[in-house]
């Protein structure tokens, strides 16, 4: 179940990379300026970064398992809709769709592991979930070529109907949970529990960081490799690729070390600390270009333990056992407003004071982070049952 529940988000994720390497032939066909065709990979932030709260509430009260597969089935729609698309305009429209049908899922998948998960492996089980999004990217970069085979329309229609039939594979397989007796509860009073409970604002917080950090580097990686190494734009783009891989390793490691004990907030405290040691020697000119890009997968391993506590800490940090989803909901709210800030903030730093300002910026984040992480090392310890 927890294998089938994280290749939902695998395929998920392929819907975020299909964009970035399907956008010149968009532009091509569609006539496309770049800012009119870089909405299409933006939309999914925005979305995200506006909509994870109420979707985390309609998770709550609808049930994962129904949101997960109402997900699929949006990306399903979306992504065919999108095929068929002779404008801008309508293309983007379907990109929002696919855009909420994304958010659905990925709010949906944590809780639809911890209901699924036994507790003594839940937290290696929110480690291989937290694998998705560097699994699905790394494996729509390889199917690149499809694109030459059958156009971006094609590609489009393919990634349809793989949706779809996750969905009936999905429908067919997840077991329907057990409905919980409680009181009807208000949305009102929902809202006003998430909203003034620290828990979610902590963890929506140490994602912002994550995010704006990770995607200030990796945002900008293969332009910066490009330059630094001296390899062509294909080369850096590879290289680029292999390097966000290393992060799905760091997912699994972190799983393991949750499962032996160690506490969220000092596996935060490691991982912000290694990505800004790694992200001086990335930007900087003393360091040969290959150490600066060993550094880069190293930078990319270290973050990987962020998302797993964070998925991991949702259950303990939530107001509520009713408001899971909610607390996820407002953690991916985060991760998106980052991913808006970080590449935008970096780009334009670069732009005035050159590669080095990165290295700046990514370290101030991450001692912005660090009273985070302190709170976060405050959860229930007799709970979880670590040191």
């Amino acid at each position: 179940m927890i294998i089938l529940i994280v290749g939902a988000g695998v395929v998920a994720a392929f819907q975020v990379g299909k964009a970035p390497i399907g956008l010149p032939a968009v532009q091509e066909d569609l006539r496309l300026g770049l800012a009119t065709a870089s909405w299409l990979i933006s939309a999914f932030a925005i979305i995200g970064a506006v909509a994870g709260a109420p979707v985390g509430l309609a998770v709550d009260r609808i049930g994962a398992r129904r949101m997960a597969l109402l997900g699929l089935l949006f990306m399903g729609a979306g992504s065919a809709l999108g095929a068929l698309a002779s404008s801008a305009s309508t293309l983007l429209a379907t990109r929002v769709i696919e855009g909420v049908g994304f958010l659905t899922l990925v709010v949906a998948g944590p809780a639809l592991v911890t209901s699924t998960a036994p507790a003594p492996i839940r937290g290696r089980a929110m480690a291989l979930w937290a694998t998705f999004m560097p699994a699905g990217l790394t494996i729509v970069m390889l199917a690149a070529p499809l694109l030459t085979l059958l156009t971006w329309r094609g590609f489009w229609l393919l990634n349809a109907l793989l949706l779809l039939a996750y969905a009936f594979l999905s429908a067919w397989r997840l077991p329907s949970p057990a409905r919980l007796a409680h009181a009807p509860r208000s949305i009102r009073q929902d809202i006003v529990e998430a909203f003034v409970a620290p828990g979610p604002w902590v963890l929506a917080g140490l994602f912002a960081a994550f995010s704006a950090v990770f995607f200030a580097v990796f945002g900008l990686l293969p332009s910066y490799l490009s330059t630094r190494l001296g390899v062509a734009s294909e080369v850096a783009s590879m290289l680029s690729a292999i390097a966000v891989a290393a992060s799905a390793a760091g997912n699994l490691v972190c799983g393991q070390l949750l499962a032996h004990g160690y506490h969220p907030g000092r596996l935060i405290f490691v991982s912000f600390t290694t990505m800004a040691l790694c992200s001086v020697g990335i930007f900087s000119d003393f360091i040969p270009g290959g150490a600066a890009y060993a550094l880069c997968v190293l930078f990319s391993f270290a973050s990987g333990l962020v998302p797993v506590v964070i998925f991991d800490s949702a259950p303990h940090r939530a107001p509520g056992a009713d408001l899971v989803g909610v607390t996820i909901g407002f953690a991916m709210q985060g991760n998106n407003v980052g991913l808006v800030l970080g590449p935008a903030v970096a780009g334009a730093l670069v732009a005035s004071f050159g590669w080095g300002v990165v290295s700046v910026t990514v370290v101030a984040i991450s001692v912005a982070a660090a009273p985070l992480a302190l709170a976060l090392r405050r959860t229930n310890a007799v709970e979880r049952g670590v040191a």
